[in-house]
């Protein structure tokens, strides 16, 4: 009988076990990300930088996992033989969204990583990425992801973190062709779509591609049509959750819509205004013409 009762507490205790490990994050934990190739002096610039507590939790990321996550989708020689980026992340209280910023990072951008975090499952959380000398910041998204489940004690599938991974790369490369603003709300605008009404089909794949893109203003190769479809693809294989996602994508609205607020965002509503004027004009012009004929 003992022996039952004791295998029964311990069984109890086995099953709370993952429930006490998760009610340990709560908002204001700090967990720092430092990469594993940083010199102690490059260890202490990044922490002071990013104003990291004292005692928080700090783990270190390695060449290895960012090349396991972002091998095939960038060369070799970008992901590098060292692991340098850092990053700091603090919980937040539940509904609070994502907040990125960033420092030394030249090719992705902290609207980016937002969309690619939210891809991922992370919510409610203030992120900084850094780096002691600017890098390309491909591989900040690995470590933020590992220390995401460790403050959280949810793991997050390799699949979805693969596919995150990817969306931070085609965004960036789209980046290159049709500017990092218009990149990231082409993105978040086609999740936020596939959330509300998945496509059935490829054609309804394609047709939600080509829509949201002339809807704002943006004109696509075949080639990065097929990318897209074939990242989609994998997002609806991936264990995703889309309502989270939904949820996040509102939450970041301000930071995911930053092309309607951009310099490039505001020519392009600009541009359309002015063309709607000219037609008036001209309307207005081929109206006058024809009273004057009437008159005479």
């Amino acid at each position: 009988m003992k022996r039952m009762i004791a295998s029964s507490l311990l069984a109890v205790i086995m099953l709370m076990l993952p429930a006490i490990a998760a009610a340990d994050a709560a908002p204001g934990d700090v967990i720092v990300t430092l990469g594993e190739n940083l010199t102690s002096d490059q260890k202490q610039k990044v922490l002071k930088e990013m104003k990291a507590p004292d005692g928080a939790q700090t783990i270190t990321v390695s060449n290895a996992e960012e090349h396991k996550y972002l091998g095939g989708l960038i060369p070799k020689a970008q992901i590098g033989t060292r692991a340098i980026s850092s990053s700091m992340i603090t919980i937040r209280e539940p509904g609070s969204g994502l907040r990125v910023e960033t420092h030394n990072i030249t090719w992705v951008t902290k609207e980016m990583y937002t969309n690619a975090l939210i891809t991922a499952g992370v919510k409610d959380a203030d992120i900084y990425i850094t780096a002691p000398f600017p890098v390309s910041g491909t591989a900040a998204l690995t470590g933020l992801m590992k220390a995401y489940e460790i403050s959280s004690d949810q793991a997050i599938p390799d699949d979805v973190k693969k596919v995150a991974n990817e969306e931070m790369v085609q965004t960036a490369k789209l980046a290159d062709s049709i500017g990092p603003d218009k990149a990231v709300a082409l993105l978040a605008k086609i999740k936020e779509e596939m959330a509300a009404n998945p496509p059935q089909t490829d054609a309804d794949l394609r047709a939600l591609i080509e829509k949201i893109a002339a809807d704002l203003g943006i004109t696509l190769s075949e080639n990065e049509i097929n990318s897209l479809m074939s990242l989609l693809h994998k997002m609806q294989n991936a264990n995703i959750n889309w309502d989270q996602v939904n949820d996040q994508l509102s939450k970041a609205k301000e930071q995911l819509s930053a092309f309607l607020q951009s310099e490039e965002g505001k020519t392009f509503i600009q541009n359309v205004i002015d063309i709607l004027k000219e037609i008036w004009n001209a309307i207005k012009s081929a109206f006058s013409s024809s009273s004057s004929q009437d008159q005479q």
